[in-house]
């Protein structure tokens, strides 16, 4: 088993110990009265992956702003998008658990997923140190993060655009909806953007955010143009 994990995680353990303890839930010590599971590593993989992900933000990202890098690590750390990294591993498959939740398929909650994915942090971070940690985050989280990013799915361009438009023309966009259409439970909507009374440009979404959100992307290219 260990020498499978190990494959997946690109990492070879000096203290076997620190492994097994990362993949034993605690419904499985329990059952087996064992004194060891994953959650003591999981609170240290917490601080160590957040770290890990502020520092390689920081470095990668320099046009962003706090605000921003906070939005988007808060994101890469959530339970949602580890434990789709950890499913990708198929680290449910190698946590020892006792016959409850191998019963409710436990294994494959994300709660726990996440879980375990953070003990593996920890467990390599005390085994090999910061840098074989680091290494391994980035490794499996790097084109996660950089497609996640390059969509711009968490990026305010209204309020970007709100920077630029006080600082060139000290006054802010304003947006019109100049039409909706569709039936009601799926609308699409139209605005223009103005700035100084100047039309910018259109955006589309299914939403009046989305649509003010394309209006104020485009118009930010065009400024950028300009």
């Amino acid at each position: 088993m260990s020498n499978n994990i190990e494959n997946i995680l690109n990492y070879k353990f000096s203290n076997r110990e620190l492994l097994e303890d990362a993949l034993t839930h605690s419904s499985y010590s329990y059952e087996n009265k064992l004194d060891k599971n994953y959650e003591r590593l999981e609170f240290l993989g917490d601080a160590v992956l957040q770290l890990i992900i502020s520092e390689y933000l920081l470095l990668l990202y320099k046009d962003f702003d706090e605000g921003l890098l906070s939005r988007y690590r808060s994101h890469i750390v959530s339970e949602e998008f580890i434990s789709k990294i950890a499913s990708k591993m198929y680290l449910g498959e190698f946590m020892k658990m006792g016959k409850g939740e191998l019963t409710t398929s436990g294994w494959n909650r994300p709660s726990i997923l996440c879980d375990i994915f953070e003990s593996l942090v920890a467990a390599i971070y005390l085994d090999g140190g910061y840098n074989e940690a680091r290494r391994f985050v980035i490794e499996k989280f790097k084109d996660e993060i950089d497609n996640f990013i390059q969509n711009n799915k968490l990026y305010d361009y209204k309020s970007e655009l709100q920077k630029i438009t006080q600082k060139l023309f000290n006054t802010l966009p304003v947006y019109k909806i100049v039409k909706e259409s569709g039936p009601e439970h799926n609308k699409t909507f139209t605005i223009d953007l103005y700035i100084a009374d100047k039309y910018y440009s259109t955006g589309e979404g299914k939403t009046k955010k989305k649509a003010e959100q394309d209006a104020a992307k485009k118009a930010i290219t065009l400024l950028n143009e300009s």
